[in-house]
């Protein structure tokens, strides 16, 4: 479970993030504040593990607050102004979301926290695995694969820098693999959640390209990226 703080000083937006918070399992409200005084104030006795901050406060802007934050918590910065962007990249916040955000543009963004935040309880993700293709074996990164298809015979694995067909079964593939961070979600499917770029009636996008999610894979994948398959 991670406990939330949220700073934010329109009572619109706030209704919204407190709406879309109470959606997501894994995240329990702590507080809700409407400036950054209040906020440090509460974070020296109260710590936690993620906070969704607003960029425009009257008084003491939210790039203030974070740069007088010595021990950081996951950050979500929520703004109207993309001006603050490169700053918020300097300040190595989680994610920057952009009024007004959608619950699935908001959940790309949690799971994006959460994946830091269980990092320290999981086993460290493989760097790469080995697949056979043709008569060699050929060494892939983890971390370029988007998705999985599978193709009769043949999976063919899409990386960033490309694709690669093998007659490896998913099973055997998800076994290397070894990490949560790869879920089944069709029969035809395997894809990198760290990929996901939002998910919209149980369709996943990743680049160009959106993926089906069967109802045999559904509860599964919905559970990993914490929201109910029936919301």
């Amino acid at each position: 479970m991670m406990k939330c703080l949220l700073v934010e000083d329109e009572p619109l937006a706030m209704l919204r993030l407190k709406e879309y918070v109470g959606r997501v399992p894994f995240l329990s409200l702590v507080h809700a504040v409407d400036n950054g005084l209040e906020a440090i104030a509460l974070l020296q006795h109260e710590p936690v593990d993620l906070i969704f901050l607003d960029v425009e406060m009257d008084g003491f802007s939210g790039l203030q607050l974070l740069e007088t934050l010595t021990k950081r918590p996951a950050v979500i910065l929520t703004t109207a102004f993309d001006q603050y962007a490169l700053k918020a990249f300097d300040l190595q916040v989680t994610d920057y979301l952009l009024k007004p955000y959608t619950f699935e543009r908001f959940m790309q963004a949690v799971v994006r926290a959460r994946e830091g935040f269980a990092v320290p309880e999981k086993p460290a993700d493989k760097a790469f695995i080995f697949v056979k293709t043709e008569y060699r074996l050929q060494k892939v990164n983890t971390e370029e694969i988007l998705y999985i298809e599978g193709m009769r015979d043949y999976r063919r694995i899409h990386l960033e820098s490309g694709k690669i067909m093998t007659l490896e079964t998913f099973g055997e593939l998800e076994q290397k693999l070894g990490s949560s961070l790869f879920c089944r979600v069709h029969k035809s499917f395997l894809v990198n959640l760290s990929k996901t770029e939002s998910v919209e009636r149980d369709r996943i996008k990743i680049g160009e390209v959106l993926i089906p999610v069967s109802d045999t894979y559904r509860e599964h994948f919905y559970q990993l990226i914490g929201r109910s398959a029936k919301s």
